[in-house]
């Protein structure tokens, strides 16, 4: 009887808690009028799926200071990981004691103890609001008697997006503030759809691609992708995350503090907030990323850095401002400052002039006015001056920008010291020579001499060897930028004495950190200067569609490459075999075609010189861990010591990049063959006819026909009408319209038909 009754205690009690769980999952999805939230208390309002939930946060930099946000609850984000997604009223920032409620007049007020004011409101008091509810999607509504949504926060973002969320013209979405101060970074959508990124409003420094509809909206995709969406049509512009259609839990778009925007997806396995796309690859190039602190670098780990090249002013060590007075007695000088971009700010009036390298320096130099200049020359010679102290900037090793910075040159010298007149006693003292000291002086200074030489023979030997030992311990440097000289010795190590062949005269080797390289072997045609040289440039050419120098050997008659280890191959494998192909979606095709026109624009433009590819073929294309496409062995020609004319070097480039195109649609590796073919097809209206069929319909028809477009453009035989490759990425991006092409081979014929050519040419002779 005692145990029965027990039991039934016991079912009660569970019964009891059931009933209170359920119950309380119901209060904490709804929020009713009266509703508050403290500092104090620490409490929250929950979403039902206990995904997201609004209280009270600390300020990390400002203590005692506490904003009211809704931010990531769930069980599998460990509380530290827990971003805020919603701020009320932005930068706004309360005491201890304050609190967040719903009013009986359907306002969400912020009220500030200290100061004994409301902080921020809703303004919804006269739009009869019943209730609210934090909803699973991270949404704060408030809902009338009839339950329709009256005001959501949806619409009053503050830096960041949830899957879902609309973004509609004229919205802006600002970076957080810090130390009080507002954040001058904003996202902002024009009225013609275009996202933009702003410094102070003025400063544009990103935008979106050039849309050509009205009433767009920008949404986050819960697939990874951001999307300009317009009404009936669907997206017209979209970006992808790396992991875009994969399984991911959590995402959001946030404009970070630093001016960037950035794509970031929750991953369960390493616990952290990963960025998976970002506006600006280059983040020395955002717009003030280094404010008052100096010029943009990157350090050896690949990492944005400030460093203040110039000297200081007197100001806070913090600060890195050119003096604006040039009071100097020995005159000014213009200080070179190689690899550099700079752009003055406060104000933002920089003056630029077409004109030559000289007189830049000198217009600047004649000017008491002017800080500093920086000449560029992408195709005309620009002088930007500056006449401001407010100036920052970017450096990078392969950037063709030279700046100048006004200094004054060396102080006049010291007077010479007169020595003081001898006594004249002195003066009439004579002196004995005395041999013995002579011989005794010079034997010793021999010897001092040759103690001197044999010291510096082994300081310079430990030193080699310590070069030696620094370039080894570069290999365990992660993203270390540094090209390291190998000795035939330590490629045969890398390489398990060329045990791992993986193509002609390449290799697969590990460097002692284990990280994969490829050993391409050259030959060693070259004089090892010229080699060293050119292998020099081409390891301080950094991009992100380029396969990354890591090291090299020239040694004697040996002449080797080594390059980090792309490892899903090329993009050729992919092509022939057709278990592999199914990899090769449309959309990762159209990837590859763009990531490699950018990095061919990158080589022809952005270099410090001029550089073509020479050699670009599918082979040479491969795909990273990422199944990112990089191209590969770009820059043989300086290592071969050949050299050709810009013109056409960069039309040989463009032409190979068409046949890459046609390649990737249609799945046929021999372009030559089929390139006829292709163009009668899309001539008649059947640009379908071409696609590769292994894609089974998958293909978007409006990039399928600007990709067959700009590839017959790349292809003519005219070579005067053959696009640069800054065409050629535009019209793949959809940012360029590109007109229809003529037939691309008018004096070409298929070897078919050389032969019935020949054929009837022999007929008619007899």
């Amino acid at each position: 009887m005692l145990e029965q009754e027990r039991f039934l205690y016991g079912s009660a009690l569970l019964l009891c808690i059931s009933l209170g769980s359920l119950l309380f999952g119901v209060v904490a999805s709804e929020i009713t009028l009266g509703s508050k939230l403290s500092v104090e208390e620490d409490n929250s309002w929950v979403s039902s799926n206990g995904d997201f939930a609004i209280g009270f946060y600390n300020h990390p930099d400002r203590p005692s200071q506490f904003g009211i946000g809704i931010r990531f609850n769930s069980k599998s984000i460990p509380v530290d990981k827990r971003t805020v997604v919603w701020v009320a009223g932005g930068d706004v920032s309360v005491s201890n004691n304050s609190y967040f409620q719903l009013q009986k007049n359907g306002e969400l007020v912020l009220f500030d103890a200290s100061q004994s004011q409301e902080q921020w409101t809703s303004k919804t008091s006269q739009l009869s609001v019943a209730s609210a509810f934090l909803r699973d999607d991270g949404n704060l509504v408030l809902l009338n008697e009839k339950k329709d949504i009256v005001w959501q926060s949806f619409d009053y973002p503050t830096d960041t997006l949830l899957p879902g969320q609309r973004f509609y013209a004229f919205s802006t979405l600002r970076a957080a503030g810090q130390n009080d101060v507002s954040s001058l970074y904003t996202l902002y959508m024009n009225v013609s759809g275009q996202l933009q990124l702003r410094w102070e409003s003025s400063i544009i420094y990103w935008s979106s691609g050039r849309p050509s509809h009205s009433n767009l909206t920008a949404v986050l995709t819960s697939s990874g992708s951001l999307q300009l969406v317009a009404p009936n049509l669907g997206p017209i512009w979209s970006v992808f995350g790396e992991d875009h259609d994969d399984t991911v839990r959590f995402r959001f778009l946030r404009l970070d503090v630093d001016g960037n925007l950035r794509i970031f997806s929750w991953v369960e396995v390493s616990q952290t907030w990963r960025s998976v796309w970002q506006a600006v690859e280059n983040q020395c190039t955002v717009f003030a990323t280094c404010y008052q602190q100096g010029i943009c670098v990157f350090n050896a780990s690949g990492s944005p850095v400030c460093t203040c090249p110039f000297h200081h002013t007197g100001q806070s060590n913090s600060k890195c401002l050119f003096s604006s007075q040039h009071d100097c007695k020995s005159g000014s000088i213009m200080v070179e400052q190689a690899n550099m971009f700079l752009y003055g700010y406060y104000p933002v009036n920089d003056s630029i002039s077409i004109t030559s390298i000289n007189q830049c320096k000198s217009m600047c130099l004649n000017d008491s006015s002017c800080t500093s200049v920086t000449f560029t020359n992408d195709g005309s010679a620009k002088c930007r001056m500056m006449k401001t102290p407010y100036v920052s900037g970017y450096s990078v090793p392969s950037l063709s920008s030279i700046s100048f910075v006004k200094s004054c040159s060396d102080p006049i010298a010291a007077d010479p010291i007169i020595p003081l007149k001898s006594p004249p006693q002195a003066q009439k003292e004579s002196y004995k020579i005395c041999i013995p000291c002579l011989v005794g002086a010079a034997s010793g200074t021999f010897v001092v001499f040759v103690v001197i030489q044999l010291a510096m023979g082994f300081y310079l030997h430990k030193r080699r060897n310590s070069y030696r030992r620094l370039a080894s311990l570069a290999y365990s440097t992660p993203g270390s930028k540094c090209l390291i000289m190998l000795s035939f010795t330590e490629i045969k190590d890398l390489t398990g004495n060329f045990n791992h062949q993986i193509g002609p005269k390449m290799f697969k080797g590990a460097l002692p950190n284990n990280q994969l390289v490829t050993v391409k072997e050259l030959e060693a045609t070259t004089e090892a200067r010229k080699f060293r040289a050119a292998v020099s440039k081409i390891g301080s050419i950094y991009h992100k569609g380029l396969v990354k120098l890591e090291g090299y050997c020239c040694e004697l008659d040996h002449r080797y490459l080594v390059y980090e280890f792309p490892k899903n191959g090329s993009v050729e494998k992919y092509i022939e075999d057709s278990t592999l192909a199914e990899r090769l979606t449309w959309r990762k095709r159209m990837e590859i075609c763009l990531s490699v026109g950018r990095a061919i624009f990158y080589l022809h433009t952005e270099c410090r010189e001029f550089l073509c590819h020479g050699n670009l073929k599918c082979e040479n294309v491969v795909l990273d861990e990422n199944f990112e496409a990089k191209v590969n062995e770009f820059g043989f020609r300086m290592l071969y010591g050949e050299a050709s004319s810009h013109r056409a070097s960069a039309e040989k480039d463009v032409e190979e990049f068409g046949k890459i195109v046609m390649t990737l649609v249609s799945g046929i590796k021999e372009v030559n063959d089929v390139v006829g073919w292709a163009y009668k097809e899309w001539l008649e209206g059947h640009p379908e006819n071409v696609v590769d069929k292994r894609l089974e319909g998958e293909v978007d028809n409006e990039e399928l026909e600007r990709a067959l477009r700009i590839a017959f453009w790349c292809l003519q035989t005219d070579e005067r009408v053959k696009p640069s490759m800054g065409e050629v990425v535009k019209v793949l991006e959809g940012t360029l319209p590109v007109d229809p092409p003529p037939p691309p081979f008018t004096c070409w014929r298929s070897p078919r038909e050389e032969e019935d050519s020949s054929e009837l040419g022999s007929e008619s002779e007899t």
